[in-house]
């Protein structure tokens, strides 16, 4: 079993393939207003409790969707264990649910969820019009919207890179 086995709690996918995915946190009620958003969030830093907050004020229900080490094609993977980030992401005030990503098909969790709105990082790599159309393809009625940028502040980091970059720096420097 790898790092980024999950356990947990079971849902059904629409194909029918059972996954055991990992939560933390509550179903949203009924009747709330539901948001998703989503990322790796190896190494988490103001830059994601920005993205986070943001998320959360656009609904009454936050569910983080962490994405699975398989799922990182973008970039390098992360360091950090799936499980890690995924609990280390739920501490967090503003989420009221996190899981982790299906290990094939990054729609399914968000289908799964039928949010009302799904929020991008700033500088996440997706396309906002091509995973509006994915949803709407799976039938999946949600906006898609993108977060703001956190704005830099002296000395504080934004990114993950920037936290690896000045490690190895200090490090081998």
């Amino acid at each position: 079993m790898s790092e980024d086995a999950p356990t947990g709690e079971r849902a059904e996918t629409a194909d029918g393939w059972r996954l055991v995915t990992a939560a933390e946190g509550t179903a949203p009620p009924p009747g709330a207003t539901t948001v998703v958003a989503q990322g790796t969030f190896d190494l988490l830093h103001p830059g994601h409790v920005h993205y986070l907050r943001e998320a959360a004020a656009m609904g009454d229900h936050l569910t983080v969707i962490v994405a699975r080490v398989d799922n990182v094609t973008h970039k390098e993977p992360p360091v950090v264990p799936a499980t890690q980030r995924r609990r280390t992401v739920a501490a967090l005030a503003a989420v009221d649910r996190a899981v982790l990503g299906h290990p094939e098909d990054i729609f399914v969790p968000v289908a799964t969820t039928e949010p009302d709105v799904l929020v991008l990082g700033h500088d996440q790599h997706h396309d906002e019009a091509a995973i509006a159309a994915e949803l709407d393809a799976r039938g999946v009625d949600c906006e898609v919207r993108r977060a703001s940028e956190r704005p830099a502040r002296e000395g504080e980091f934004r990114s993950t890179s920037e936290i690896v970059a000045c490690i190895i720096e200090r490090r081998d420097g």
